[in-house]
Protein backbone atom coordinates (compact mmCIF):
# COMPACT_ATOMS: atom_id res chain seq x y z
CA UNK A 1 0.00 0.00 0.00
CA UNK A 2 2.86 2.51 0.64
CA UNK A 3 4.21 1.48 -2.70
CA UNK A 4 1.36 2.60 -4.73
CA UNK A 5 0.66 5.51 -2.36
CA UNK A 6 4.10 6.86 -3.43
CA UNK A 7 3.53 6.40 -6.65
CA UNK A 8 0.58 8.15 -6.97
CA UNK A 9 1.62 10.89 -4.92
CA UNK A 10 4.55 11.40 -7.21
CA UNK A 11 1.92 11.51 -10.20
CA UNK A 12 0.01 13.99 -8.65
CA UNK A 13 2.88 16.18 -7.47
CA UNK A 14 4.80 16.08 -11.31
CA UNK A 15 1.44 16.69 -12.82
CA UNK A 16 0.67 20.14 -10.86
CA UNK A 17 3.97 20.95 -10.62
CA UNK A 18 4.25 21.17 -14.77
CA UNK A 19 0.51 23.21 -15.31
CA UNK A 20 2.55 25.83 -12.74
CA UNK A 21 5.78 25.68 -14.42
CA UNK A 22 3.71 26.36 -17.94
CA UNK A 23 1.38 29.43 -16.14
CA UNK A 24 4.18 31.94 -17.77
CA UNK A 25 2.96 30.79 -21.04
CA UNK A 26 -0.58 30.92 -20.81
CA UNK A 27 -1.41 34.74 -20.66
CA UNK A 28 -3.36 35.22 -23.50
CA UNK A 29 -5.95 33.47 -25.42
CA UNK A 30 -3.98 32.18 -27.87
CA UNK A 31 -1.12 30.65 -26.02
CA UNK A 32 -4.10 29.73 -23.21
CA UNK A 33 -6.04 27.76 -25.72
CA UNK A 34 -3.69 27.02 -28.49
CA UNK A 35 -0.09 26.87 -26.92
CA UNK A 36 0.88 30.04 -29.33
CA UNK A 37 0.20 27.58 -32.55
CA UNK A 38 3.89 26.54 -31.82
CA UNK A 39 3.52 23.18 -30.18
CA UNK A 40 6.49 20.55 -31.37
CA UNK A 41 5.43 17.08 -32.84
CA UNK A 42 5.85 14.90 -29.87
CA UNK A 43 3.42 16.89 -27.57
CA UNK A 44 1.09 17.58 -30.06
CA UNK A 45 1.48 13.86 -31.00
CA UNK A 46 1.06 12.33 -27.64
CA UNK A 47 -1.94 15.03 -26.99
CA UNK A 48 -3.72 13.81 -29.79
CA UNK A 49 -3.09 9.87 -28.52
CA UNK A 50 -3.62 10.55 -24.89
CA UNK A 51 -7.34 12.78 -25.37
CA UNK A 52 -7.87 9.43 -27.40
CA UNK A 53 -7.30 7.13 -25.39
CA UNK A 54 -9.04 7.20 -22.39
CA UNK A 55 -9.96 4.88 -19.28
CA UNK A 56 -13.23 4.23 -20.78
CA UNK A 57 -11.21 2.68 -23.52
CA UNK A 58 -8.93 1.34 -21.24
CA UNK A 59 -11.53 -0.36 -18.66
CA UNK A 60 -14.58 -0.70 -20.81
CA UNK A 61 -14.21 -0.98 -24.09
CA UNK A 62 -11.34 -3.38 -23.83
CA UNK A 63 -12.96 -5.05 -21.44
CA UNK A 64 -16.62 -5.04 -23.60
CA UNK A 65 -15.39 -6.09 -27.19
CA UNK A 66 -12.71 -7.97 -25.67
CA UNK A 67 -15.54 -10.61 -23.99
CA UNK A 68 -17.45 -10.27 -27.18
CA UNK A 69 -15.24 -10.44 -29.98
CA UNK A 70 -12.28 -12.35 -28.55
CA UNK A 71 -8.91 -11.90 -29.85
CA UNK A 72 -10.18 -10.17 -33.45
CA UNK A 73 -11.30 -6.98 -30.50
CA UNK A 74 -7.39 -6.05 -31.56
CA UNK A 75 -8.82 -5.28 -35.10
CA UNK A 76 -10.10 -2.15 -33.27
CA UNK A 77 -6.85 -0.79 -31.78
CA UNK A 78 -5.61 -1.44 -35.50
CA UNK A 79 -8.20 0.77 -37.14
CA UNK A 80 -7.61 3.24 -34.08
CA UNK A 81 -4.13 3.50 -35.31
CA UNK A 82 -4.66 3.91 -39.35
CA UNK A 83 -7.42 5.27 -39.93
CA UNK A 84 -8.41 7.59 -36.56
CA UNK A 85 -4.35 8.78 -36.36
CA UNK A 86 -2.31 7.89 -39.62
CA UNK A 87 -5.16 9.16 -41.66
CA UNK A 88 -6.50 11.75 -39.36
CA UNK A 89 -3.29 13.58 -39.77
CA UNK A 90 -2.49 13.18 -43.55
CA UNK A 91 -5.59 14.05 -44.77
CA UNK A 92 -6.44 16.25 -41.90
CA UNK A 93 -3.22 17.66 -40.42
CA UNK A 94 -1.85 20.47 -42.38
CA UNK A 95 -4.66 21.64 -43.57
CA UNK A 96 -6.63 22.22 -40.87
CA UNK A 97 -3.45 23.80 -39.38
CA UNK A 98 -2.93 26.40 -42.35
CA UNK A 99 -6.73 27.38 -42.94
CA UNK A 100 -7.76 27.30 -39.42
CA UNK A 101 -4.60 30.04 -38.75
CA UNK A 102 -5.87 31.89 -42.34
CA UNK A 103 -9.11 32.30 -40.64
CA UNK A 104 -8.20 33.37 -36.83
CA UNK A 105 -10.54 30.71 -35.28
CA UNK A 106 -9.04 28.73 -32.19
CA UNK A 107 -12.01 26.36 -31.85
CA UNK A 108 -13.99 23.75 -34.00
CA UNK A 109 -17.16 25.94 -33.78
CA UNK A 110 -15.33 29.13 -34.82
CA UNK A 111 -13.72 27.68 -37.76
CA UNK A 112 -17.93 27.23 -39.19
CA UNK A 113 -18.89 30.37 -38.44
CA UNK A 114 -15.77 32.07 -40.51
CA UNK A 115 -15.77 28.95 -43.64
CA UNK A 116 -18.89 29.93 -44.17
CA UNK A 117 -19.89 32.79 -43.39
CA UNK A 118 -22.43 32.12 -40.67
CA UNK A 119 -22.36 33.25 -36.89
CA UNK A 120 -25.73 31.07 -36.57
CA UNK A 121 -23.33 28.21 -37.62
CA UNK A 122 -21.05 28.80 -35.07
CA UNK A 123 -23.96 29.47 -32.25
CA UNK A 124 -25.36 26.05 -33.05
CA UNK A 125 -22.13 24.26 -33.05
CA UNK A 126 -20.99 25.17 -29.84
CA UNK A 127 -24.34 24.08 -28.22
CA UNK A 128 -24.23 20.79 -29.64
CA UNK A 129 -20.48 20.75 -28.16
CA UNK A 130 -21.58 21.81 -24.68
CA UNK A 131 -24.31 19.00 -24.50
CA UNK A 132 -22.64 16.24 -26.07
CA UNK A 133 -19.15 16.81 -24.62
CA UNK A 134 -20.28 17.01 -20.65
CA UNK A 135 -21.41 13.58 -20.76
CA UNK A 136 -18.84 12.24 -22.42
CA UNK A 137 -16.87 14.15 -19.74
CA UNK A 138 -18.60 12.45 -17.06
CA UNK A 139 -17.51 8.90 -18.71
CA UNK A 140 -13.91 9.27 -17.84
CA UNK A 141 -14.51 8.19 -13.98
CA UNK A 142 -16.58 5.42 -14.92
CA UNK A 143 -13.22 3.35 -15.52
CA UNK A 144 -11.78 4.43 -12.03
CA UNK A 145 -14.30 2.99 -9.56
CA UNK A 146 -13.20 -0.32 -9.79
CA UNK A 147 -9.63 -0.34 -9.99
CA UNK A 148 -9.33 2.33 -6.88
CA UNK A 149 -11.36 -0.01 -4.85
CA UNK A 150 -9.59 -2.89 -5.92
CA UNK A 151 -6.09 -0.86 -4.99
CA UNK A 152 -6.55 1.00 -2.39
CA UNK A 153 -10.15 0.86 -1.27
CA UNK A 154 -11.04 4.52 -1.33
CA UNK A 155 -14.78 5.37 -1.76
CA UNK A 156 -16.04 6.39 -5.86
CA UNK A 157 -16.89 9.96 -5.06
CA UNK A 158 -13.21 10.84 -2.83
CA UNK A 159 -10.88 9.65 -6.13
CA UNK A 160 -13.53 11.06 -8.75
CA UNK A 161 -13.12 14.63 -6.50
CA UNK A 162 -9.08 14.55 -6.17
CA UNK A 163 -8.43 13.59 -10.14
CA UNK A 164 -11.45 16.22 -10.99
CA UNK A 165 -9.53 19.41 -8.45
CA UNK A 166 -6.04 18.07 -9.60
CA UNK A 167 -7.15 18.28 -13.47
CA UNK A 168 -8.54 21.55 -12.62
CA UNK A 169 -5.31 22.96 -11.33
CA UNK A 170 -2.74 21.79 -13.94
CA UNK A 171 -5.28 23.16 -16.63
CA UNK A 172 -6.42 26.32 -15.11
CA UNK A 173 -2.74 26.98 -14.02
CA UNK A 174 -0.89 26.34 -17.34
CA UNK A 175 -3.38 26.31 -19.97
CA UNK A 176 -2.81 24.41 -23.33
CA UNK A 177 0.73 24.08 -23.30
CA UNK A 178 0.44 22.65 -19.68
CA UNK A 179 -1.94 19.81 -20.64
CA UNK A 180 0.80 18.87 -23.93
CA UNK A 181 3.81 18.38 -21.55
CA UNK A 182 1.56 16.70 -19.05
CA UNK A 183 -0.22 14.22 -21.84
CA UNK A 184 3.46 13.86 -23.06
CA UNK A 185 4.61 12.20 -19.54
CA UNK A 186 1.01 10.74 -19.15
CA UNK A 187 1.83 8.77 -22.32
CA UNK A 188 4.82 8.02 -21.66
CA UNK A 189 3.10 6.21 -18.78
CA UNK A 190 0.38 4.64 -20.91
CA UNK A 191 2.89 3.19 -23.14
CA UNK A 192 5.14 1.13 -20.56
CA UNK A 193 2.11 0.16 -18.49
CA UNK A 194 0.31 -1.15 -20.86
CA UNK A 195 3.47 -3.51 -22.09
CA UNK A 196 3.78 -4.56 -18.87
CA UNK A 197 0.45 -5.43 -17.92
CA UNK A 198 0.38 -7.39 -21.52
CA UNK A 199 3.53 -9.29 -20.57
CA UNK A 200 2.17 -9.97 -16.91
CA UNK A 201 -1.29 -11.30 -17.81
CA UNK A 202 0.17 -13.37 -20.89
CA UNK A 203 2.58 -15.08 -18.44
CA UNK A 204 0.10 -15.68 -15.63
CA UNK A 205 -1.51 -17.98 -18.40
CA UNK A 206 1.80 -19.48 -19.28
CA UNK A 207 2.65 -16.91 -22.35
CA UNK A 208 1.05 -16.02 -25.68
CA UNK A 209 0.40 -19.31 -27.34
CA UNK A 210 -0.67 -20.94 -23.84
CA UNK A 211 -3.07 -18.11 -23.80
CA UNK A 212 -4.17 -18.38 -27.21
CA UNK A 213 -4.54 -22.02 -26.76
CA UNK A 214 -6.73 -21.87 -23.87
CA UNK A 215 -8.93 -19.14 -25.28
CA UNK A 216 -9.57 -21.48 -28.28
CA UNK A 217 -10.99 -23.84 -26.12
CA UNK A 218 -13.72 -21.72 -24.85
CA UNK A 219 -16.97 -21.37 -26.48
CA UNK A 220 -20.22 -19.54 -26.07
CA UNK A 221 -23.20 -20.83 -27.37
CA UNK A 222 -25.00 -17.76 -27.16
CA UNK A 223 -22.44 -16.27 -29.28
CA UNK A 224 -21.17 -18.74 -31.88
CA UNK A 225 -21.85 -22.59 -32.18
CA UNK A 226 -18.01 -21.92 -33.75
CA UNK A 227 -15.56 -23.75 -31.55
CA UNK A 228 -12.50 -21.77 -31.02
CA UNK A 229 -14.17 -18.64 -32.56
CA UNK A 230 -12.26 -15.63 -29.88
CA UNK A 231 -9.07 -17.07 -30.83
CA UNK A 232 -10.12 -16.83 -34.27
CA UNK A 233 -9.06 -13.95 -37.37
CA UNK A 234 -12.10 -11.66 -37.37
CA UNK A 235 -14.37 -13.39 -34.33
CA UNK A 236 -17.79 -14.54 -33.62
CA UNK A 237 -19.47 -10.78 -35.45
CA UNK A 238 -17.50 -9.69 -37.93
CA UNK A 239 -20.43 -6.83 -39.17
CA UNK A 240 -20.86 -5.72 -35.25
CA UNK A 241 -16.85 -5.59 -35.37
CA UNK A 242 -16.65 -3.54 -37.98
CA UNK A 243 -19.75 -0.61 -36.89
CA UNK A 244 -16.98 -0.79 -33.43
CA UNK A 245 -13.87 0.39 -36.15
CA UNK A 246 -15.93 2.85 -38.27
CA UNK A 247 -17.04 4.80 -34.50
CA UNK A 248 -14.04 4.54 -32.60
CA UNK A 249 -11.34 5.29 -35.67
CA UNK A 250 -13.29 7.78 -38.03
CA UNK A 251 -14.85 9.16 -34.91
CA UNK A 252 -11.86 11.02 -34.36
CA UNK A 253 -11.67 13.39 -37.47
CA UNK A 254 -15.04 14.96 -36.24
CA UNK A 255 -14.39 15.12 -32.68
CA UNK A 256 -13.56 19.37 -31.71
CA UNK A 257 -11.11 18.07 -28.60
CA UNK A 258 -8.84 16.18 -31.24
CA UNK A 259 -9.25 18.12 -34.10
CA UNK A 260 -8.04 21.30 -32.23
CA UNK A 261 -4.51 19.74 -31.66
CA UNK A 262 -3.67 20.12 -35.16
CA UNK A 263 -4.30 23.96 -34.82
CA UNK A 264 -1.29 24.02 -32.15
CA UNK A 265 1.30 22.40 -34.36
CA UNK A 266 4.24 24.09 -34.97
CA UNK A 267 5.84 23.18 -38.58
CA UNK A 268 5.30 20.99 -42.08
CA UNK A 269 7.99 19.27 -40.47
CA UNK A 270 6.34 18.62 -37.11
CA UNK A 271 3.05 17.38 -38.95
CA UNK A 272 5.42 14.70 -40.46
CA UNK A 273 7.37 13.87 -37.41
CA UNK A 274 3.96 13.66 -35.94
CA UNK A 275 2.17 11.64 -38.05
CA UNK A 276 4.36 8.78 -37.32
CA UNK A 277 4.57 9.59 -33.59
CA UNK A 278 1.08 9.50 -33.20
CA UNK A 279 -0.12 6.31 -35.52
CA UNK A 280 2.97 4.38 -33.28
CA UNK A 281 1.28 5.76 -30.40
CA UNK A 282 -1.68 4.54 -31.53
CA UNK A 283 -0.29 0.77 -31.84
CA UNK A 284 0.96 -0.29 -28.41
CA UNK A 285 -1.50 1.58 -26.33
CA UNK A 286 -5.11 1.31 -28.42
CA UNK A 287 -3.67 -2.15 -30.32
CA UNK A 288 -2.66 -3.21 -26.91
CA UNK A 289 -5.87 -2.28 -24.31
CA UNK A 290 -7.89 -4.59 -27.12
CA UNK A 291 -5.37 -7.25 -27.41
CA UNK A 292 -5.29 -7.39 -23.92
CA UNK A 293 -9.28 -7.50 -23.66
CA UNK A 294 -9.41 -10.26 -25.76
CA UNK A 295 -8.24 -12.47 -23.14
CA UNK A 296 -10.96 -11.23 -21.21
CA UNK A 297 -12.91 -14.71 -21.09
CA UNK A 298 -9.30 -16.61 -19.44
CA UNK A 299 -11.47 -15.01 -16.07
CA UNK A 300 -14.84 -16.02 -16.61
CA UNK A 301 -14.39 -18.06 -13.08
CA UNK A 302 -13.39 -14.21 -11.38
CA UNK A 303 -16.06 -12.44 -12.66
CA UNK A 304 -19.87 -12.63 -13.02
CA UNK A 305 -20.03 -10.69 -16.42
CA UNK A 306 -23.85 -10.60 -16.08
CA UNK A 307 -24.34 -9.31 -12.84
CA UNK A 308 -20.79 -6.75 -12.32
CA UNK A 309 -20.86 -5.72 -16.04
CA UNK A 310 -18.01 -5.78 -18.48
CA UNK A 311 -16.00 -2.63 -16.45
CA UNK A 312 -15.27 -6.19 -14.25
CA UNK A 313 -13.37 -7.62 -16.63
CA UNK A 314 -9.70 -5.86 -16.81
CA UNK A 315 -9.80 -4.97 -13.09
CA UNK A 316 -10.45 -8.77 -12.77
CA UNK A 317 -7.45 -9.76 -14.77
CA UNK A 318 -5.03 -7.24 -12.89
CA UNK A 319 -6.46 -8.33 -9.58
CA UNK A 320 -3.21 -10.97 -9.07
CA UNK A 321 -0.25 -9.00 -10.70
CA UNK A 322 2.01 -7.41 -8.04
CA UNK A 323 1.59 -4.41 -6.00
CA UNK A 324 3.75 -2.25 -8.23
CA UNK A 325 2.04 -3.29 -11.29
CA UNK A 326 -1.40 -2.24 -9.92
CA UNK A 327 -0.18 0.75 -8.87
CA UNK A 328 1.01 1.29 -12.46
CA UNK A 329 -1.68 0.35 -13.51
CA UNK A 330 -3.50 2.98 -11.67
CA UNK A 331 -1.77 5.64 -12.61
CA UNK A 332 -2.31 4.58 -16.03
CA UNK A 333 -5.76 4.80 -15.88
CA UNK A 334 -5.58 7.92 -14.07
CA UNK A 335 -3.03 9.06 -16.83
CA UNK A 336 -5.43 8.16 -19.46
CA UNK A 337 -8.46 9.83 -17.89
CA UNK A 338 -6.54 13.15 -16.57
CA UNK A 339 -5.39 13.52 -20.20
CA UNK A 340 -8.56 13.57 -21.78
CA UNK A 341 -10.57 15.38 -19.44
CA UNK A 342 -8.22 18.36 -19.40
CA UNK A 343 -8.51 18.21 -23.31
CA UNK A 344 -12.60 18.18 -23.21
CA UNK A 345 -12.83 20.63 -20.54
CA UNK A 346 -10.33 22.83 -22.61
CA UNK A 347 -12.46 22.36 -25.45
CA UNK A 348 -15.87 23.32 -23.78
CA UNK A 349 -14.65 26.18 -22.19
CA UNK A 350 -13.07 27.94 -24.98
CA UNK A 351 -15.99 27.34 -27.33
CA UNK A 352 -18.28 28.97 -24.94
CA UNK A 353 -16.30 31.37 -24.41
CA UNK A 354 -15.43 32.33 -27.71
CA UNK A 355 -18.32 31.12 -29.93
CA UNK A 356 -20.74 32.01 -27.45
CA UNK A 357 -20.53 34.62 -25.19
CA UNK A 358 -17.89 36.74 -26.77
CA UNK A 359 -20.11 38.99 -28.88
CA UNK A 360 -23.17 37.29 -28.50
CA UNK A 361 -23.66 37.44 -24.58
CA UNK A 362 -21.07 40.12 -23.83
CA UNK A 363 -20.06 42.71 -26.36
CA UNK A 364 -16.23 44.09 -26.35
CA UNK A 365 -15.16 41.10 -24.28
CA UNK A 366 -11.35 41.95 -23.96
CA UNK A 367 -8.17 39.62 -23.62
CA UNK A 368 -8.10 39.85 -20.25
CA UNK A 369 -11.89 38.42 -19.93
CA UNK A 370 -12.02 36.19 -22.23
CA UNK A 371 -9.29 34.81 -20.47
CA UNK A 372 -10.63 34.90 -17.04
CA UNK A 373 -13.98 33.47 -18.39
CA UNK A 374 -12.49 30.47 -20.07
CA UNK A 375 -10.69 29.73 -16.72
CA UNK A 376 -13.95 30.19 -14.40
CA UNK A 377 -16.05 27.28 -17.24
CA UNK A 378 -13.14 25.30 -17.08
CA UNK A 379 -13.92 24.84 -12.76
CA UNK A 380 -17.81 24.71 -14.06
CA UNK A 381 -17.14 21.85 -16.50
CA UNK A 382 -15.46 20.31 -14.30
CA UNK A 383 -17.64 20.55 -11.54
CA UNK A 384 -20.85 19.26 -13.49
CA UNK A 385 -18.96 16.64 -14.76
CA UNK A 386 -18.04 15.23 -11.52
CA UNK A 387 -22.02 15.77 -10.43
CA UNK A 388 -22.97 13.82 -13.24
CA UNK A 389 -20.47 10.95 -12.60
CA UNK A 390 -21.96 10.60 -9.22
CA UNK A 391 -25.40 10.75 -9.14
CA UNK A 392 -25.03 8.29 -12.25
CA UNK A 393 -22.65 6.39 -9.69
CA UNK A 394 -24.87 6.84 -6.81
CA UNK A 395 -28.49 6.48 -8.27
CA UNK A 396 -27.51 4.15 -11.12
CA UNK A 397 -29.41 6.69 -13.71
CA UNK A 398 -29.52 5.04 -16.86
CA UNK A 399 -30.63 7.76 -18.60
CA UNK A 400 -27.47 9.13 -18.09
CA UNK A 401 -25.31 6.23 -18.79
CA UNK A 402 -27.05 6.26 -22.58
CA UNK A 403 -26.19 9.94 -22.82
CA UNK A 404 -22.69 9.02 -22.92
CA UNK A 405 -23.32 6.75 -24.84
CA UNK A 406 -24.12 8.64 -27.82
CA UNK A 407 -21.90 11.65 -27.07
CA UNK A 408 -19.14 10.18 -29.64
CA UNK A 409 -21.76 9.42 -32.39
CA UNK A 410 -23.37 12.97 -32.06
CA UNK A 411 -20.10 14.89 -32.23
CA UNK A 412 -18.65 13.21 -35.11
CA UNK A 413 -21.70 12.75 -37.03
CA UNK A 414 -22.96 16.15 -36.95
CA UNK A 415 -19.23 17.56 -37.44
CA UNK A 416 -16.97 15.02 -39.26
CA UNK A 417 -18.80 15.63 -43.01
CA UNK A 418 -19.25 19.81 -42.94
CA UNK A 419 -15.46 19.85 -41.60
CA UNK A 420 -13.46 17.35 -43.91
CA UNK A 421 -15.88 19.48 -47.17
CA UNK A 422 -14.84 22.92 -46.22
CA UNK A 423 -11.33 21.93 -45.70
CA UNK A 424 -11.22 20.42 -49.59
CA UNK A 425 -14.33 21.26 -51.16
CA UNK A 426 -14.90 25.41 -52.19
CA UNK A 427 -19.01 24.27 -52.83
CA UNK A 428 -19.60 23.33 -49.18
CA UNK A 429 -22.68 25.51 -48.39
CA UNK A 430 -23.64 26.40 -45.23
CA UNK A 431 -27.11 24.84 -45.25
CA UNK A 432 -25.73 21.52 -45.81
CA UNK A 433 -23.40 22.20 -42.76
CA UNK A 434 -26.96 22.79 -41.07
CA UNK A 435 -28.41 19.75 -42.30
CA UNK A 436 -25.63 17.32 -41.05
CA UNK A 437 -25.45 19.30 -37.57
CA UNK A 438 -29.38 18.64 -37.37
CA UNK A 439 -28.94 14.86 -38.78
CA UNK A 440 -25.96 13.75 -36.99
CA UNK A 441 -26.70 15.29 -33.12
CA UNK A 442 -30.95 14.36 -34.04
CA UNK A 443 -30.03 10.69 -35.35
CA UNK A 444 -27.79 9.60 -32.12
CA UNK A 445 -30.97 11.48 -29.23
CA UNK A 446 -33.96 9.17 -31.54
CA UNK A 447 -31.09 6.29 -31.07
CA UNK A 448 -31.57 6.96 -27.32
CA UNK A 449 -34.94 7.40 -26.83
CA UNK A 450 -36.41 5.31 -29.34
CA UNK A 451 -34.07 2.59 -29.42
CA UNK A 452 -36.45 -0.25 -29.78
CA UNK A 453 -38.10 1.05 -32.96
CA UNK A 454 -34.92 1.20 -35.22
CA UNK A 455 -33.80 -1.59 -37.48
CA UNK A 456 -31.83 -4.78 -35.99
CA UNK A 457 -28.07 -3.59 -36.86
CA UNK A 458 -28.77 0.34 -35.81
CA UNK A 459 -30.43 -0.35 -32.51
CA UNK A 460 -26.25 -0.46 -30.44
CA UNK A 461 -25.21 3.54 -30.20
CA UNK A 462 -22.20 2.31 -31.70
CA UNK A 463 -23.62 1.49 -35.61
CA UNK A 464 -25.73 4.32 -35.54
CA UNK A 465 -23.13 6.58 -34.31
CA UNK A 466 -20.99 4.92 -38.01
CA UNK A 467 -24.16 5.15 -39.58
CA UNK A 468 -24.27 8.87 -38.43
CA UNK A 469 -20.68 9.63 -39.20
CA UNK A 470 -20.70 7.75 -43.21
CA UNK A 471 -24.46 9.16 -43.93
CA UNK A 472 -22.72 12.72 -42.98
CA UNK A 473 -20.72 11.94 -45.76
CA UNK A 474 -23.27 11.68 -48.82
CA UNK A 475 -25.56 14.31 -47.10
CA UNK A 476 -23.27 17.52 -47.18
CA UNK A 477 -22.61 16.94 -50.69
CA UNK A 478 -26.09 16.23 -52.03
CA UNK A 479 -27.70 19.51 -49.50
CA UNK A 480 -24.41 21.84 -51.13
CA UNK A 481 -25.69 20.46 -54.94
CA UNK A 482 -29.03 22.22 -54.26
CA UNK A 483 -28.52 24.73 -51.87
CA UNK A 484 -27.35 28.45 -52.28
CA UNK A 485 -23.51 29.07 -52.94
CA UNK A 486 -21.62 31.29 -50.80
CA UNK A 487 -20.42 34.14 -52.68
CA UNK A 488 -17.10 33.06 -54.87
CA UNK A 489 -15.08 36.01 -53.81
CA UNK A 490 -15.36 35.17 -50.05
CA UNK A 491 -14.75 31.62 -51.18
CA UNK A 492 -11.80 32.24 -52.92
CA UNK A 493 -10.20 34.12 -49.91
CA UNK A 494 -10.79 31.50 -48.04
CA UNK A 495 -8.92 28.91 -49.96
CA UNK A 496 -6.32 31.72 -50.74
CA UNK A 497 -4.20 30.37 -47.88
CA UNK A 498 -3.36 26.67 -49.67
CA UNK A 499 -2.10 28.89 -52.75
CA UNK A 500 0.11 31.27 -51.08
CA UNK A 501 4.08 30.50 -52.37
CA UNK A 502 6.85 29.24 -50.01
CA UNK A 503 10.18 28.27 -50.92
CA UNK A 504 11.83 24.49 -49.51
CA UNK A 505 15.24 23.59 -49.57
CA UNK A 506 16.06 21.42 -52.88
CA UNK A 507 15.65 18.33 -50.62
CA UNK A 508 12.14 18.50 -50.19
CA UNK A 509 11.29 19.57 -53.59
CA UNK A 510 13.80 19.07 -56.79
CA UNK A 511 12.36 22.29 -58.55
CA UNK A 512 11.21 22.40 -62.59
Amino acid sequence: MTLKLTMLILFFAVMVAIGFYCRKHATDVNSFVLGGRSVGPWLTAFAYGTSYFSAVIFVGYAGQFGWKYGIASTWIGIGNALIGSMLAWVILGRRTRIMTQHLNSATMPEFFGRRFHSNGLKIGASAIVFIFLIPYTASLYNGLSRLFGMAFNIDYTVCIIIMAVLTGIYVIAGGYMATAINDFLQGIIMLFGIAAVIAAVLKSNGGFLESLDLLARISDETVSAQPGVFASFFGPDPANLLGVVILTSLGTWGLPQMVQKFYAIKSEKAIKKGTIISTMFAIVVSGGCYFLGGFGRLYSDSVDVAAEGFDAIIPAMISNLSPALIGLVVILVLSASMSTLSSLVMASSSTLTIDFLKDNVIKDMSEKKQLLTIRILIVVFIAISVVIAIIQYKGNVTFIAQLMGVSWGALAGAFLAPFLYGLYWKKTTAVSAWVSFLFGSGFMVCNMLFRSRFPAMLQSPINAGAFAMLAGLAIVPAVSLVTPKLENAFVDAAFSCYERKTEVPVKSDLGE
